[in-house]
């Protein structure tokens, strides 16, 4: 039997081993340019994170408040059973209990109900409050032919007779906190339950207001 020469071998080798080595690339410029910052802004996105934590947590930020310290109920009639009209005024107080944070209210929604309807709604303009400053503003709330269904209006009337009004009042608010360059927008939740005397010239009798994120 003739055997096969060597140098066959051997050149088979060489193919093969050419065969199995993988062919290098180099990686695009682009690529790790690209890579480099997106590395650096997770860093920085991280530091800053961690920063805003740090600074908050020493701080110790409180939310701002929402209080109604006076109202008057002016109108409460009926053009029928159903349809009410009002007239109701508050006097509104937000406060920024904080001493190192200024807060902006940057939008606001106020509403006023009767038992779980609303009967009427106002919205605030922003504004800014320096650290441990107080604000009143009086609202006023006008409802016209505001549909309530014949059980809550019979329910008004007779509050209204026995002079003993319960009205809520819900607030909602987005708020950004201040504290130099770091700002932090965020929502506070407000809810009053208000006791009035009767119109025309009701007035508070007792209230119980809650602020919260």
């Amino acid at each position: 039997m003739e055997l096969e020469s060597p140098n066959f071998f051997g050149k088979y080798s060489r193919l093969s081993t050419t065969l199995r080595q993988p062919r290098v690339r180099r990686t695009n410029p682009a690529v790790w340019f690209a890579a480099v910052l997106c590395l650096i802004f997770s860093v920085l996105l991280i530091f800053f994170g961690i920063a805003t934590l740090i600074v908050f947590l020493t701080i110790k930020p409180k939310n701002p408040t929402f209080d109604i310290p006076n109202a008057s109920l002016n109108v409460v009639y009926f053009d029928s059973p159903e349809y009410l009209n009002g007239d109701f005024v508050l006097l509104a107080n937000f406060s920024n209990p904080n001493r190192k944070i200024d807060v902006k209210f940057e939008s606001g929604d106020i509403e006023l109900f009767f038992a779980d309807r609303v009967i009427s709604s106002q919205k605030i303009q922003p504004f800014t409050q320096k650290r441990r400053e107080t604000r009143l503003q009086p609202i006023h709330f006008i409802s016209s032919l505001v549909f309530l269904p014949q059980d809550l209006g019979v329910k008004l009337q007779r509050q209204v007779q026995s002079n003993k009004v319960n009205y809520i009042v819900r607030a909602t608010f987005r708020v950004k906190a201040i504290a130099g360059f770091i700002h932090m927008s965020f929502w506070i939740h407000s809810t009053c339950q208000i006791e009035m005397t009767g119109p025309p010239s009701g007035v508070e009798v007792t209230r119980t207001c809650m602020t919260k994120r």
